[in-house]
Formats: C-alpha cells, structure tokens, sequence
C-alpha cells in the first residue's frame, strides 16, 4: 500500500499504512488514568474531584453570593452564573469540618460540579492542580469519619515531595454525584 495522508488539519497521520499520531497527542496518549482537580479545605485536607464532573471553576467575590434566609447552615447562599441561578455550599462544613472557611477575603473558589441537570457550587478553601492520577492505584478509604464516607470514593498515598522519608500525603476522590444527591442540603 502506498504513503497517503488524511488532510492537514486531522492529527491522524497514515504512513505505509498505519497510523501515527501527532507527537503532541501522543504525549497526552502517555499519560496513565483520568484528570482531577485538586483542592483544600480550611482543615488544610486535600481532596479531588474527577475533571468530567466539574462544569466551571471560579473565583467568587462574597459579596456576590445571596445569603438565602431559612436556608441549611451549609449552604452560603445563590450565585448567577450566566443567567442561572446555583446554589454555592461549604464544603467543608457539609464534610463536618471544624475549620471554618474565610469569606473575609476578595475571592472564595468555588468549583461548579454538575450530573445531569443538578448543578451546585462548592466553596472551597483554596485550589491546587489538576492532575493524570491513576484510578487503577485508588484504595479504600482509612479512617473517614462515617458521616462523609458516602461521599469518599477512596483515597490515593501520594509520595512526599519534600523529603523521601516524610509520611505519603492522602488525597482522597470525591463522589461528586453522591455530593449533588445528599439529602444533608435540605436540613
């Protein structure tokens, strides 16, 4: 079989009749399981969310977000976000965290994770990377406490950066559908 080509703006390329790909998708072709937001809570633990559940990521001034009277304590109030109204929640209040978050500042992170038609921002304390992290390596969670771990769907024993002999940090997968599904936003 001849040399042949598809045309110039495919980034499949056919050679004697196999095809090669452009070296910038095969980078991304190397890299092993899914992207994840990382991000923190005020208690300073670190949690992920798949990138395929995450709408839209923002900074949000507090002024911005309507305390809504007779709400639960866990949510903060609504936001627009072009044209539709969501609800904004702490997160790490809804995860029984005993450090509050700081809305004394000009912006909070809030990640808008939507399933479906249900969308819902969570504020956060701040945001780290997203990130390839390999689903295949995530293990049952350890000790989570037993009123989040329905929303805990495992957690991966990141090596230390800083030293080799420092403890793994614990970065645990959020089940961002059992987030949007809890009833806990009702009382």
């Amino acid at each position: 079989m001849g040399k042949s080509m598809v045309s110039s703006n495919s980034a499949d390329i056919f050679v004697d009749g196999k095809q090669e790909l452009d070296p910038a998708f095969q980078e991304l072709q190397a890299l092993e399981g899914e992207l994840h937001l990382r991000f923190y809570l005020p208690s300073r633990e670190e949690f992920a969310l798949p990138a395929v559940s995450i709408r839209e990521v923002m900074q949000q001034e507090p002024d911005r977000i309507t305390p809504i009277p007779n709400a639960s304590p866990l949510l903060l109030g609504t936001i627009n976000l072009r044209g539709q109204v969501i609800w904004v929640a702490d997160l790490g209040r809804f995860l029984g965290n005993n450090a509050n978050l700081n809305t004394d500042r000009a912006e909070i992170p809030v990640i808008a994770v939507e399933d479906q038609e249900t969308l819902l921002g969570l504020a956060i304390d701040s945001l780290g990377n997203m990130e390839w992290l390999d689903t295949d390596n995530l293990q049952p969670a350890n000790d989570v406490p037993d009123h989040i771990a329905p929303y805990v769907q495992g957690e991966w024993q990141i090596p230390a950066n800083d030293a080799p002999s420092s403890p793994p940090q614990i970065l645990r997968l959020l089940d961002h559908v059992a987030l949007l599904r809890s009833a806990r936003w009702a009382t």
